[in-house]
Protein backbone atom coordinates (compact mmCIF):
# COMPACT_ATOMS: atom_id res chain seq x y z
CA UNK A 1 0.00 0.00 0.00
CA UNK A 2 1.33 3.42 -0.49
CA UNK A 3 2.40 5.69 2.34
CA UNK A 4 0.03 8.21 1.90
CA UNK A 5 -3.06 5.24 2.66
CA UNK A 6 -5.46 6.98 4.87
CA UNK A 7 -9.08 6.44 5.52
CA UNK A 8 -11.87 9.11 4.51
CA UNK A 9 -15.42 9.42 5.86
CA UNK A 10 -18.32 10.88 3.94
CA UNK A 11 -21.42 10.06 6.32
CA UNK A 12 -21.55 6.87 6.79
CA UNK A 13 -18.96 5.51 4.23
CA UNK A 14 -15.46 5.23 4.06
CA UNK A 15 -13.02 5.75 1.52
CA UNK A 16 -9.36 4.38 0.78
CA UNK A 17 -6.76 4.85 -2.23
CA UNK A 18 -5.66 1.96 -3.98
CA UNK A 19 -2.56 3.15 -5.66
CA UNK A 20 -1.53 1.14 -8.88
CA UNK A 21 1.64 3.76 -9.58
CA UNK A 22 2.90 6.86 -9.31
CA UNK A 23 4.35 8.44 -12.31
CA UNK A 24 8.05 10.62 -11.71
CA UNK A 25 9.54 13.50 -13.26
CA UNK A 26 6.26 14.70 -15.27
CA UNK A 27 8.06 17.96 -17.27
CA UNK A 28 5.38 20.41 -16.68
CA UNK A 29 5.65 21.79 -20.22
CA UNK A 30 4.96 18.32 -21.32
CA UNK A 31 1.69 18.30 -19.30
CA UNK A 32 0.86 21.77 -19.92
CA UNK A 33 1.82 23.12 -23.34
CA UNK A 34 -0.21 26.14 -23.50
CA UNK A 35 1.54 27.21 -20.52
CA UNK A 36 3.84 29.82 -21.36
CA UNK A 37 7.71 29.70 -20.38
CA UNK A 38 8.40 30.42 -16.98
CA UNK A 39 4.46 30.59 -15.97
CA UNK A 40 5.05 26.85 -14.14
CA UNK A 41 8.28 28.39 -11.84
CA UNK A 42 6.02 31.46 -10.85
CA UNK A 43 3.54 29.25 -9.16
CA UNK A 44 5.53 26.45 -8.07
CA UNK A 45 5.69 27.93 -4.85
CA UNK A 46 2.63 28.15 -3.97
CA UNK A 47 2.76 24.44 -3.87
CA UNK A 48 2.55 21.40 -1.20
CA UNK A 49 5.90 19.56 -1.65
CA UNK A 50 4.08 16.42 -2.23
CA UNK A 51 3.45 18.14 -5.67
CA UNK A 52 7.08 18.40 -6.65
CA UNK A 53 9.70 16.59 -7.46
CA UNK A 54 13.01 17.55 -5.52
CA UNK A 55 14.04 19.19 -8.40
CA UNK A 56 11.35 21.56 -7.63
CA UNK A 57 11.23 21.73 -11.99
CA UNK A 58 9.19 18.54 -12.28
CA UNK A 59 6.07 16.98 -11.14
CA UNK A 60 4.62 13.70 -10.22
CA UNK A 61 1.46 12.27 -10.95
CA UNK A 62 -0.53 9.62 -9.18
CA UNK A 63 -2.54 6.83 -10.78
CA UNK A 64 -5.15 5.44 -8.41
CA UNK A 65 -8.60 3.69 -7.07
CA UNK A 66 -10.69 5.25 -5.34
CA UNK A 67 -12.19 2.31 -3.06
CA UNK A 68 -15.35 3.44 -1.19
CA UNK A 69 -17.88 0.89 1.44
CA UNK A 70 -20.92 2.30 2.03
CA UNK A 71 -22.98 0.02 4.57
CA UNK A 72 -24.90 -1.78 1.66
CA UNK A 73 -22.00 -2.00 -1.40
CA UNK A 74 -18.04 -1.92 -1.94
CA UNK A 75 -17.73 0.18 -5.37
CA UNK A 76 -14.37 1.12 -6.88
CA UNK A 77 -13.97 4.37 -8.80
CA UNK A 78 -11.48 4.28 -11.76
CA UNK A 79 -9.26 1.14 -12.11
CA UNK A 80 -5.82 2.21 -13.52
CA UNK A 81 -3.63 1.03 -15.97
CA UNK A 82 -4.01 -2.87 -15.92
CA UNK A 83 -1.71 -5.54 -16.17
CA UNK A 84 -0.66 -7.25 -19.44
CA UNK A 85 -1.94 -4.97 -21.72
CA UNK A 86 -0.85 -4.18 -25.32
CA UNK A 87 0.34 -0.56 -25.30
CA UNK A 88 3.10 -0.64 -27.95
CA UNK A 89 2.54 3.47 -28.53
CA UNK A 90 1.68 4.36 -24.88
CA UNK A 91 5.69 2.54 -23.34
CA UNK A 92 4.49 3.56 -19.90
CA UNK A 93 1.91 1.21 -20.08
CA UNK A 94 2.77 -1.58 -21.95
CA UNK A 95 2.93 -4.98 -20.63
CA UNK A 96 3.06 -4.06 -16.99
CA UNK A 97 3.46 -6.14 -13.99
CA UNK A 98 1.89 -4.73 -10.98
CA UNK A 99 0.70 -6.16 -7.88
CA UNK A 100 -2.95 -4.08 -7.93
CA UNK A 101 -4.85 -6.51 -6.91
CA UNK A 102 -2.84 -7.52 -3.77
CA UNK A 103 -2.92 -3.93 -2.70
CA UNK A 104 -6.94 -4.12 -2.88
CA UNK A 105 -6.78 -7.47 -0.79
CA UNK A 106 -4.36 -5.77 2.18
CA UNK A 107 -7.38 -3.41 2.21
CA UNK A 108 -9.68 -6.40 2.94
CA UNK A 109 -11.56 -6.59 -0.42
CA UNK A 110 -10.66 -9.55 -2.78
CA UNK A 111 -12.11 -8.81 -6.79
CA UNK A 112 -15.30 -10.99 -5.83
CA UNK A 113 -16.25 -8.35 -2.75
CA UNK A 114 -16.72 -5.56 -5.60
CA UNK A 115 -20.46 -4.74 -6.03
CA UNK A 116 -19.88 -1.73 -8.51
CA UNK A 117 -17.03 -0.34 -10.74
CA UNK A 118 -17.22 3.35 -11.99
CA UNK A 119 -15.58 4.70 -14.28
CA UNK A 120 -15.73 8.21 -15.35
CA UNK A 121 -14.54 7.92 -18.57
CA UNK A 122 -12.74 5.02 -20.82
CA UNK A 123 -8.88 6.42 -21.09
CA UNK A 124 -6.26 4.06 -20.98
CA UNK A 125 -5.42 4.93 -17.04
CA UNK A 126 -8.99 4.85 -16.11
CA UNK A 127 -10.53 1.23 -16.99
CA UNK A 128 -7.79 -1.13 -17.50
CA UNK A 129 -8.39 -3.25 -14.27
CA UNK A 130 -11.44 -3.63 -15.87
CA UNK A 131 -10.15 -6.83 -16.82
CA UNK A 132 -7.48 -9.15 -16.37
CA UNK A 133 -5.49 -11.97 -18.79
CA UNK A 134 -6.90 -15.18 -18.00
CA UNK A 135 -6.61 -18.62 -20.44
CA UNK A 136 -5.71 -16.80 -23.16
CA UNK A 137 -8.31 -13.97 -23.28
CA UNK A 138 -9.52 -10.43 -21.21
CA UNK A 139 -12.14 -11.36 -18.63
CA UNK A 140 -13.82 -9.23 -15.88
CA UNK A 141 -11.93 -8.73 -13.25
CA UNK A 142 -14.59 -8.03 -10.47
CA UNK A 143 -16.59 -10.94 -11.66
CA UNK A 144 -19.84 -10.07 -9.32
CA UNK A 145 -19.77 -6.39 -10.17
CA UNK A 146 -21.80 -3.91 -12.19
CA UNK A 147 -19.38 -1.99 -14.59
CA UNK A 148 -20.94 1.85 -14.81
CA UNK A 149 -19.39 4.26 -17.17
CA UNK A 150 -21.23 7.17 -19.67
CA UNK A 151 -22.82 6.24 -22.66
CA UNK A 152 -21.41 8.46 -24.81
CA UNK A 153 -17.31 7.31 -23.90
CA UNK A 154 -18.53 3.99 -24.98
CA UNK A 155 -20.33 4.89 -28.59
CA UNK A 156 -16.71 7.22 -29.28
CA UNK A 157 -14.24 5.01 -28.20
CA UNK A 158 -15.90 2.14 -30.21
CA UNK A 159 -16.07 4.22 -32.96
CA UNK A 160 -13.46 5.21 -35.98
CA UNK A 161 -14.51 8.94 -34.47
CA UNK A 162 -11.87 8.21 -31.96
CA UNK A 163 -9.19 6.92 -33.87
CA UNK A 164 -7.09 9.66 -34.61
CA UNK A 165 -3.54 11.08 -33.41
CA UNK A 166 -4.33 12.57 -30.35
CA UNK A 167 -6.16 8.96 -29.35
CA UNK A 168 -3.26 7.00 -30.27
CA UNK A 169 -2.20 6.09 -26.55
CA UNK A 170 -5.02 4.31 -25.59
CA UNK A 171 -5.56 2.59 -28.77
CA UNK A 172 -6.72 -0.93 -27.74
CA UNK A 173 -8.66 0.53 -24.52
CA UNK A 174 -12.05 -0.52 -25.65
CA UNK A 175 -11.30 -3.94 -27.48
CA UNK A 176 -9.61 -5.15 -24.24
CA UNK A 177 -11.06 -3.45 -21.32
CA UNK A 178 -14.47 -2.84 -21.95
CA UNK A 179 -15.52 -4.43 -24.38
CA UNK A 180 -15.23 -7.89 -22.27
CA UNK A 181 -16.82 -6.54 -19.40
CA UNK A 182 -20.20 -5.59 -22.47
CA UNK A 183 -19.44 -8.92 -23.43
CA UNK A 184 -20.14 -10.19 -20.33
CA UNK A 185 -23.51 -8.58 -19.18
CA UNK A 186 -21.92 -6.50 -16.43
CA UNK A 187 -22.83 -2.84 -17.95
CA UNK A 188 -24.85 -0.16 -16.90
CA UNK A 189 -24.77 3.29 -18.74
CA UNK A 190 -24.67 6.66 -17.81
CA UNK A 191 -27.40 9.15 -20.31
CA UNK A 192 -25.48 11.95 -21.63
CA UNK A 193 -27.33 13.86 -19.02
CA UNK A 194 -25.82 11.91 -15.72
CA UNK A 195 -28.05 11.41 -13.25
CA UNK A 196 -28.71 9.64 -9.88
CA UNK A 197 -27.51 6.16 -9.01
CA UNK A 198 -27.95 4.03 -6.23
CA UNK A 199 -29.20 6.00 -3.20
CA UNK A 200 -25.94 8.51 -2.98
CA UNK A 201 -24.43 9.21 -6.20
CA UNK A 202 -25.17 11.32 -8.69
CA UNK A 203 -23.11 11.47 -12.68
CA UNK A 204 -22.67 14.89 -13.04
CA UNK A 205 -21.37 15.62 -17.08
CA UNK A 206 -18.08 17.46 -17.31
CA UNK A 207 -16.76 16.93 -20.79
CA UNK A 208 -14.25 18.37 -22.53
CA UNK A 209 -11.13 15.95 -21.06
CA UNK A 210 -12.84 13.52 -22.80
CA UNK A 211 -15.73 13.40 -24.58
CA UNK A 212 -18.49 12.10 -22.37
CA UNK A 213 -16.46 12.52 -18.96
CA UNK A 214 -18.18 12.48 -16.07
CA UNK A 215 -17.38 13.49 -12.24
CA UNK A 216 -19.49 11.31 -9.48
CA UNK A 217 -20.93 13.52 -6.46
CA UNK A 218 -21.38 11.43 -3.18
CA UNK A 219 -24.10 12.60 -0.64
CA UNK A 220 -24.51 10.75 2.81
CA UNK A 221 -25.76 12.58 5.81
CA UNK A 222 -25.50 15.96 4.84
CA UNK A 223 -21.96 15.39 3.71
CA UNK A 224 -20.77 15.87 0.11
CA UNK A 225 -18.00 14.64 -2.39
CA UNK A 226 -16.86 14.22 -5.80
CA UNK A 227 -14.67 12.17 -7.73
CA UNK A 228 -13.92 14.52 -10.53
CA UNK A 229 -11.71 12.12 -13.03
CA UNK A 230 -9.53 14.44 -15.30
CA UNK A 231 -11.02 17.34 -14.52
CA UNK A 232 -7.67 18.03 -12.94
CA UNK A 233 -4.47 16.04 -13.22
CA UNK A 234 -2.48 18.44 -10.81
CA UNK A 235 -3.18 21.04 -8.13
CA UNK A 236 -1.42 23.35 -10.55
CA UNK A 237 -4.50 23.65 -12.02
CA UNK A 238 -6.39 24.97 -9.13
CA UNK A 239 -4.08 27.89 -9.47
CA UNK A 240 -4.30 27.99 -13.06
CA UNK A 241 -7.79 26.36 -13.90
CA UNK A 242 -7.45 27.51 -17.76
CA UNK A 243 -4.73 25.22 -18.56
CA UNK A 244 -5.26 22.36 -20.09
CA UNK A 245 -3.20 18.94 -19.55
CA UNK A 246 -1.80 17.44 -23.42
CA UNK A 247 -4.64 14.88 -22.70
CA UNK A 248 -7.50 17.39 -23.25
CA UNK A 249 -9.34 16.27 -25.82
CA UNK A 250 -12.30 18.97 -26.42
CA UNK A 251 -9.88 21.57 -24.84
CA UNK A 252 -12.88 24.79 -24.75
CA UNK A 253 -15.11 22.34 -22.93
CA UNK A 254 -12.38 21.33 -20.62
CA UNK A 255 -11.65 24.67 -18.88
CA UNK A 256 -15.21 25.28 -18.79
CA UNK A 257 -16.18 22.09 -16.79
CA UNK A 258 -12.56 22.72 -14.90
CA UNK A 259 -14.05 26.12 -13.48
CA UNK A 260 -17.34 24.67 -12.75
CA UNK A 261 -16.30 22.03 -10.60
CA UNK A 262 -13.89 24.59 -9.10
CA UNK A 263 -16.79 26.65 -7.98
CA UNK A 264 -18.85 24.29 -6.75
CA UNK A 265 -16.35 22.16 -4.86
CA UNK A 266 -15.24 25.92 -3.53
CA UNK A 267 -18.53 27.38 -2.34
CA UNK A 268 -20.17 24.22 -1.06
CA UNK A 269 -17.20 22.94 1.15
CA UNK A 270 -17.01 19.61 -1.10
CA UNK A 271 -14.66 17.32 -0.07
CA UNK A 272 -12.41 16.60 -3.60
CA UNK A 273 -11.63 13.06 -4.79
CA UNK A 274 -8.52 13.98 -7.51
CA UNK A 275 -7.15 10.66 -9.57
CA UNK A 276 -3.96 11.76 -10.35
CA UNK A 277 -2.87 14.84 -7.42
CA UNK A 278 0.31 13.58 -5.72
CA UNK A 279 0.29 13.37 -1.83
CA UNK A 280 -2.98 12.18 -0.34
CA UNK A 281 -5.09 12.95 -3.42
CA UNK A 282 -8.06 14.07 -1.38
CA UNK A 283 -8.69 17.90 0.11
CA UNK A 284 -10.46 21.14 -0.25
CA UNK A 285 -10.69 23.84 -2.53
CA UNK A 286 -11.01 27.49 -1.32
CA UNK A 287 -11.27 30.86 -3.19
CA UNK A 288 -8.96 33.57 -2.98
CA UNK A 289 -10.23 36.90 -4.77
CA UNK A 290 -11.04 35.60 -7.95
CA UNK A 291 -8.91 32.48 -7.57
CA UNK A 292 -8.54 29.50 -6.17
CA UNK A 293 -6.49 27.67 -3.74
CA UNK A 294 -5.85 23.80 -2.99
CA UNK A 295 -5.23 21.99 0.81
CA UNK A 296 -4.36 18.25 1.69
CA UNK A 297 -6.55 16.45 3.63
Amino acid sequence: MSDHVKEYRVGDSTIVKITEQLLRNVAPAFLYPTAAPGQFDDIAAFLDAADLEDSGSEVPLSIHTWLIRTPEHVILVDTGSGNDKERPLNPMFHRQSIEYIERLQAAGIAPEDVDYVFNTHLHVDHAGWNTVWRNGRWVPTFPNARYVFPLAEEQYYSSTASHNEANIPSRGVYEDSVLPVIEAGLVDRIAPEGGKFLDIFEFIPTTGHSIGHMSIKMSSNGEVAIFAGDVMHHPVQVLRPEWNTVFCEFPDDARKARRRVLEYVADNNVLYFATHFPGSSAGRVQRNGEAFQWTYE
